[in-house]
């Protein structure tokens, strides 16, 4: 776990209405990514970037309940202000489907039982405002939260990165106007239906317990 050895507690001034303190989480069943970006001086810092590793956890049921307790515990331990959390899509494989919306779902719960607000972010949303580009890879995106923001070095999942991508998503959004504008002019994908299922495939097969 990399957690920055300034991290302090204390909220910061009011600005503008900006969540100070943002918890970014990207849900999965065998993999949970979460990250939590603090505003100092009008700029995201990285206070922690790291996963919860749930493979070990053979009852489903033990799983959904490690979410909402470590999430309650991350929220306790950072005080954000608001969870900005990856989207589910959809896909062929109905199962897996519910389970990673019963992550979400739970992480969701944590927040809210917290008081927090909640902003969810679709993936192609999350990769245009990173790197301009809704079709990048993982790879890609973690290169771009690299050059625009501090942690030591290259995380050993991508899912830790891929939660930081969130948060930092919804900070762009609440600081930069035109960073919503540019999400909603995503253009429309028409006749590529089998990438998409092979993206969703190795999605599931990344995230999801079959």
């Amino acid at each position: 776990m990399y957690i920055c050895k300034l991290f302090h507690c204390e909220r910061m001034a009011e600005n503008n209405g900006i969540e100070r303190i943002i918890l970014g989480i990207d849900p999965g069943t065998q993999i949970l990514g979460y990250s939590v970006l603090e505003l100092v001086d009008n700029k995201p810092r990285v206070l922690v970037m790291d996963v919860l590793y749930l493979k070990k956890i053979a009852d489903f049921n033990l799983r959904i309940r490690k979410i909402f307790d470590s999430t309650l515990r991350i929220i306790d331990m950072f005080h954000p202000d608001h969870l900005a959390i990856e989207a589910p899509f959809f896909g062929k494989n109905v199962q897996s489907m519910l389970k990673l919306g019963r992550a979400q779902g739970v992480a969701i719960a944590a927040a809210m039982s917290r008081d927090l607000s909640f902003s969810e972010y679709e993936p192609a949303t999350i990769k245009q405002t990173v790197t301009g580009n809704g079709n990048a890879s993982k790879e890609q995106v973690a290169l771009m939260l690299r050059s625009q923001l501090e942690f030591p070095s290259e995380p050993r999942y991508m899912d830790a990165t891929d939660s930081l991508a969130v948060a930092y998503t919804c900070y762009m959004e609440r600081t930069n106007p035109l960073a919503e504008v540019r999400s909603q002019l995503l253009p429309k994908k028409k006749g590529r239906k089998k990438p998409a299922r092979k993206a969703w495939a190795e999605y599931v097969n990344a995230n999801c317990e079959m």
